[in-house]
C-alpha cells in the first residue's frame, strides 16, 4: 500500500485495519448452533444505527419473499429454465470469514493496474476499501461501503434504493436480497465529474453452502462520466453456495456510465444478477457481463431509456463448461422519443451446457424515432449443447427502427481446417476460435483499462475446461 494510501485510509478509521478487525469480531456469531438458513427470517442487523425505514423494508421484504411462490416452468418468464437447480433450503446466511481467510482474500483480490479505487468485500462484509485517487473526494465524489451510505446519506439513498420492481420473473429473489442484503457499494458522482480510471469492487463467497447478496447502487449527475468494474469470485471453486446480487444504475442527463460486471463464482454456486439501469436525457450507459462461474446463474437486465437522446449498450460474453446452465432475461424499454439501444449477446457452449435468451425491445407510444437492435449468437462447440433463444418486439410507436435476431451455429469448418493446418492443437484452435467470437463484445468496451482484468479471466476460465477436458484430469 502507498504512503499516500495509508495517509488516506488513517484519516477515514471506518477503513482502517484496526476498523476492519473490530468489524469482524463484532459480527462473530454468539451462539454455536446451526446457521440461520436462508429459508428462515434473517437476523436483525444490530450496532449499525440503521434507519427505521430501511429495517422495515427489510422486514417487509421477507413478507413478501414468504407471500411469493416459487417460479415455475409453465410461466412464460422462466420458459426452458431448470429449477431444479435453485434449492434454497440448501443455504444458510452470510457468516464472517476469519482473519487469515480475510487476508487471504484481499492479496487474492486483483484487478487492473491503474485503477481509482477498490473495495473487498466477502460474504457480505467489507474487508478492504483502499483509494488511489483522495482527490475524487474533494470533487464530491462519495464512495461508501452500503451499510454507511444507507445513515449517513440517507435521502439519496432512499430515493433510488430498489425503486424499479424486478420485472422480468424474479421477483422473489428480489424481496429474499431486500431481506438480506447488508452491504455493497454506493457510488455518488456530482455533475460534470469525470472520473479518468475505472472503480473495481471484489464480491468474495467463501464457506460451504454459504450465501452473499451483494448489492450495487450508482448515480451518476448531470455530465458526470464514471466506470466501474464488480468482480464476483468463490474462494475455493468446490464449494457450494446461493448469491443474489441487485443493480441500481441511474445516469443522470448527458451523463456516461460504463458498468461491467465479472461473474467468476465457483462452478457449484448458484448464482441471481437483478440489474435496473435508468438513462435520462442524452445520457449514454453501457453494460458488460463477462459469464464464466456458476452452475446456474440467472441474469435479469431492464434498461428503461426515460429521456429523449438516451442511449444504452447491452452487452454479454458466456463461456460454458460441463452441465452450466446461464439464463438470459432481458428488456429494453424506450420510453422516450430520440432514443437507442443496442444489445450483443454471445455465447459459448460446450459438452451438455445450455443457454437461455429471453429479450423483448418494448417502445412506448410516445417513444417515436427509436433506434433499437437486438442480436444473440450461440457458437455450439458440442451437439449435447444447448441453447434457446427467443427475441421479442413491442412496438406501440409507428415511426421507428427496430431489428432483433437470434442465430445458433457450429466452428466453422474452413477456419478450423486453416488453423489446424498450422500445427495448432485442436483444443488450442478451438479456443482462439472462441476468443475471435467473443473479442467482438470485448472490444466494444470504452475503458481500456477495464479490459485487461476481462481477457485474464477468460484464459483462466479456458485453463480450467483444458484440466477438466484432460485424460488426466
Amino acid at each position: 500500500m502507498s504512503e499516500q494510501t495509508d495517509t488516506l485510509l488513517t484519516a477515514d478509521y471506518a477503513d482502517t485495519a484496526e476498523a476492519r478487525d473490530a468489524t469482524r469480531i463484532a459480527d462473530e456469531p454468539t451462539d454455536v448452533g446451526l446457521p440461520r438458513g436462508l429459508l428462515n427470517p434473517p437476523d436483525a442487523p444490530s450496532g449499525q444505527g440503521l434507519p427505521d425505514w430501511f429495517l422495515t423494508s427489510r422486514a417487509q421484504a421477507w413478507q413478501s419473499f414468504e407471500a411469493l411462490e416459487m417460479p415455475a416452468r409453465t410461466e412464460q418468464a422462466w420458459r426452458f429454465a431448470s429449477l431444479g437447480k435453485i434449492k434454497l433450503q440448501a443455504y444458510h446466511a452470510p457468516l464472517p470469514v476469519a482473519g487469515e481467510v480475510a487476508d487471504r482474500l484481499i492479496e487474492r483480490s486483483v484487478g487492473n493496474t491503474t485503477v481509482a479505487g477498490k473495495m473487498v468485500f466477502a460474504n457480505d462484509a467489507l474487508l478492504d476499501r483502499r483509494l488511489f485517487s483522495p482527490e475524487l473526494a474533494a470533487q464530491g465524489v462519495i464512495w461508501k461501503p452500503l451499510e454507511a451510505a444507507v445513515v449517513e446519506h440517507a435521502d439519496l439513498f432512499r430515493k433510488h434504493f430498489m425503486v424499479q420492481e424486478a420485472v422480468l420473473g424474479s421477483q422473489k429473489f428480489a424481496a429474499l436480497h431486500r431481506a438480506h442484503v447488508r452491504t455493497g457499494t454506493f457510488l455518488y458522482v456530482p455533475k460534470n465529474v469525470e472520473i479518468a480510471l475505472p472503480l473495481e469492487v471484489f464480491h468474495w463467497l467463501s464457506g460451504e453452502a454459504g450465501s452473499s447478496f451483494p448489492h450495487t447502487l450508482i448515480i451518476a449527475e448531470a455530465g458526470s462520466k464514471v466506470t466501474l468494474v464488480d468482480y464476483f469470485e468463490s474462494d475455493r471453486s468446490e464449494e457450494t453456495g446461493f448469491a443474489c446480487a441487485v443493480n441500481d444504475l441511474i445516469i443522470g442527463p448527458g451523463a456516461k456510465l460504463t458498468y461491467v460486471c465479472a461473474q467468476n463464482w465457483g462452478e457449484k454456486v448458484v448464482s441471481f444478477q437483478i440489474n435496473s439501469t435508468t438513462v435520462e436525457r442524452d445520457a449514454a450507459a453501457m453494460s458488460l457481463h463477462l459469464n464464466l462461474g456458476a452452475s446456474y446463474a440467472r441474469l435479469e437486465s431492464l434498461s428503461r431509456l426515460v429521456g429523449a437522446g438516451g442511449r444504452s449498450d447491452m452487452l454479454a460474453a458466456t463461456v460454458t463448461q460441463g452441465d452450466q446452465e446461464f439464463d438470459q432475461r432481458t428488456l429494453q424499454d424506450h420510453v422516450q422519443p430520440h432514443t437507442t439501444s443496442d444489445l450483443l449477446y454471445k455465447n459459448s457452449l460446450s459438452d451438455t451446457a445450455k443457454t437461455v435468451f429471453a429479450g423483448l425491445i418494448r417502445v412506448q407510444p410516445e417513444a417515436q424515432h427509436t433506434d433499437a437492435y437486438q442480436k444473440v449468437r450461440n457458437l455450439m462447440l458440442s451437439d449435447d449443447a444447448e441453447a434457446n433463444s427467443m427475441p421479442g418486439l413491442e412496438i406501440l410507436a409507428d415511426e421507428v427502427r427496430c431489428t432483433h435476431g437470434a442465430t445458433s451455429g457450429h466452428v466453422d469448418d474452413e477456419e478450423l481446417f486453416y488453423l489446424l493446418s498450422r500445427g495448432i492443437s485442436h483444443k488450442a484452435a478451438q479456443e482462439l476460435i472462441v476468443h475471435g467470437f467473443l473479442n467482438e463484445v470485448l472490444e466494444r468496451l470504452p475503458d481500456a483499462h477495464a479490459t485487461p482484468k476481462l481477457g485474464a479471466l477468460l484464459a483462466e476460465k479456458f485453463a480450467r475446461m483444458k484440466r477438466q477436458q484432460s485424460p488426466a484430469a
